[in-house]
């Protein structure tokens, strides 16, 4: 007997599963679909609104609020709130250290160069699984919307994300159980939702503007024969709506006298700044002033003061589209139309901003929230083979290379290249009998590779024993649609060859995301509980090895009691590792690593008065 779907939503046959589209966003986020009058339309689930505030909130338990149930916790509950958990996908401590007076929960900092974690309670959360539980959400909603089920998705992303973001971002989608076929530039998806390039006797080069919450870019598309290519894409993920709240929150505070340390005492007020910040900025793109104030604080704030205060941020925004015209060696009266997209770009000084830039009116008549949103469902329509004509085209936004000796990084893949694409070069060894190579894959625009950041690296093994020099290594980078990057080492002469897909250094690999989703579907917790706590010991190893060297070299620069509470802490650590569970151990980590880490820069600083005594600056 054969079985037939049909969607309860719609009435009408359907031949296999809705491939929805989502734009995950820093602020909002929010799925659409391709309805029964072959339009993309964005889902509002039972009248509770286009946009899912990307929010999260955490219970004692575990147990996670999402969307807009969360946001009701910003203020009284902010230590369990996780908010712009977007700016912390695919990325390490150092790159949002600036930033943490922005965020009201624990952003664990135990290792520069890993994965940020956030901890709440005594529990450690990865920005992949709080993405996964926003993503999450959306399933849920779009099911139950659709009445059907939704396993399969285009999931969205600022073109500015690097491989690291990219692959988080998948990961974060499969962790959802969802289906990732394709993660799509954000301006790509804006373009596809104005319709341009559908009649496939239309040519223009435009400009996408895309101002979100937490990320800026700027891409050119040059659209002709039905074919979006993106030329250049420039910007910055970490520039925002968010950095205008914070510009005025920044002002009520100083023209209040509170400083910053006496805040940090009632992070509810901070969220509550945050809140009315946001209000504020809103009101002012259609009012000349903004009155109110929080828990006895002025929030009054007028628009011309507001635009000054915004207006360095949005010159930093036409800097690169200045650099986004160079890379694609156009000047503004190339470009025919500008689309403006993210809810940012409601604010009058940006639009007015970005008209004068451009010379021309820009085109905003879409509502700019919801228009990636549309343009990931018209993608996901192409990918379900229901649109022919068109094909997509898009670039990497960062050069991809391999570090060479003296630190120099060789680039492979020029950023701004098309993707999918191939590309590769001819190496060879240093020393006389080298039987191994290391290869390390990095992704930046600097010459040195400690400016540029790495995504992985691996060895080529069984080299034959040669004279140096003589040895012919091809190495090859294959970039695939998705930003997604694999590499391949042959050694020429003896056929010695080795494959890679370069996983970032921040994000889980495959087996550790298929491991967790097994566990979601099979409740078998004590499976990943084990995974989680082979890791933690490992770091917990780490961690103990580092400090016994740190005494062992500059013990002496301790205290008694400064050393006996560090081997007491040490102990602690080393106990808490053979029956403890993930949670106690990386506690005790957290625990140890803040304990020490003043000591570690007393011994920095003594190092830098030595070595400067007796010098004349």
């Amino acid at each position: 007997m054969a079985k037939i779907s049909i969607n309860l939503a719609t009435g009408s046959l359907q031949k296999e599963d809705i491939i929805v589209g989502i734009d995950l966003g820093t602020t909002n986020s929010l799925v659409a679909f391709i309805n029964p009058e072959k339009h993309p339309q964005v889902i509002n689930d039972a009248g509770k609104g286009v946009l899912v505030p990307s929010i999260i909130n955490l219970n004692k338990n575990g147990d996670a609020i999402v969307g807009t149930d969360a946001k009701e916790h910003l203020i009284e509950d902010p230590e369990h709130t996780i908010f712009s958990v977007k700016r912390l996908l695919g990325r390490s401590y150092k790159d949002i250290e600036h930033y943490q007076n922005f965020f009201s929960y624990k952003i664990v900092d135990d290792d520069n160069d890993t994965l940020v974690k956030v901890k709440v309670e005594d529990k450690f959360y990865s920005p992949i699984e709080l993405s996964a539980m926003i993503l999450k959400e959306l399933k849920a909603r779009a099911e139950h919307a659709l009445k059907t089920p939704v396993n399969r998705a285009v999931i969205t992303v600022p073109a500015y994300f690097n491989d690291s973001q990219r692959q988080a971002t998948r990961d974060a989608g499969k962790l959802a159980g969802l289906d990732v076929l394709r993660i799509v530039n954000e301006p790509t998806a804006a373009s596809l939702a104005y319709g341009i390039g559908l009649n496939p006797e239309e040519e223009k080069t435009i400009a996408v503007y895309d101002l979100g919450g937490g990320t800026f870019d700027i891409s050119i598309l040059r659209i002709q024969n039905g074919i979006f290519e993106v030329l250049a894409t420039n910007g910055d993920t970490f520039l925002g709506g968010d950095d205008f709240d914070r510009a005025i929150i920044e002002f009520w505070i100083s023209r209040s006298g509170l400083t910053n340390d006496e805040l940090k005492q009632y992070k509810e007020i901070r969220q509550a700044l945050r809140l009315k910040a946001e209000a504020a900025k809103k009101h002012l793109s259609s009012h000349s002033t903004f009155e109110g104030e929080v828990q006895g604080i002025d929030c009054s704030i007028d628009k011309s003061t507001f635009e000054g205060l915004i207006q360095p941020k949005v010159n930093h925004t036409i800097a690169s589209c200045k650099n986004a015209l160079a890379d694609a060696g156009l000047t503004v009266t190339d470009i025919d139309s500008i689309v403006m997209v993210g809810g940012s770009t409601r604010t009058p000084l940006v639009k007015n901003s970005v008209a004068n830039f451009f010379g021309k009116e820009v085109n905003d008549t879409l509502n700019p929230d919801e228009v990636v949103a549309l343009g990931a469902a018209i993608q996901a329509d192409i990918l379900a083979g229901n649109r022919k004509d068109i094909l997509l085209l898009d670039v990497t936004p960062l050069s991809l290379g391999v570090e060479t000796m003296g630190g120099l990084m060789d680039v492979i893949i020029p950023r701004n290249s098309k993707v999918p694409t191939k590309a590769g070069r001819q190496y060879t060894t240093a020393i006389d009998g080298q039987v191994n190579m290391k290869i390390s894959v990095f992704q930046g625009e600097r010459d040195l590779i400690k400016d540029n950041r790495k995504l992985g690296e691996f060895e080529l093994k069984g080299i034959p024993a040669m004279p140096a020099g003589f040895p012919k290594v091809d190495i090859n980078f294959l970039l695939n649609a998705d930003g997604i990057l694999t590499v391949q080492a042959i050694e020429l002469r003896s056929g010695v060859k080795q494959e890679v897909e370069i996983k970032p250094s921040y994000g889980l690999t495959d087996a550790e995301v298929e491991k967790m989703l097994l566990d979601s579907v099979s409740h078998a917790k004590e499976d990943v509980a084990q995974r989680m706590i082979i890791e933690a010991r490992t770091e917990g190893e780490q961690m103990l090895y580092t400090v016994d060297r740190f005494i062992k070299n500059n013990g002496q620069l301790l205290s008694h009691d400064e050393r006996a509470k560090t081997l007491e802490l040490v102990e602690e650590l080393k106990n808490s590792l053979p029956t403890g569970t993930k949670d106690e151990i990386l506690a005790k980590i957290d625990e140890l690593n803040e304990y020490t880490r003043p000591f570690a820069e007393r011994v920095m600083d003594i190092a830098i008065a030595t070595a400067m005594k007796g010098k004349a600056i």
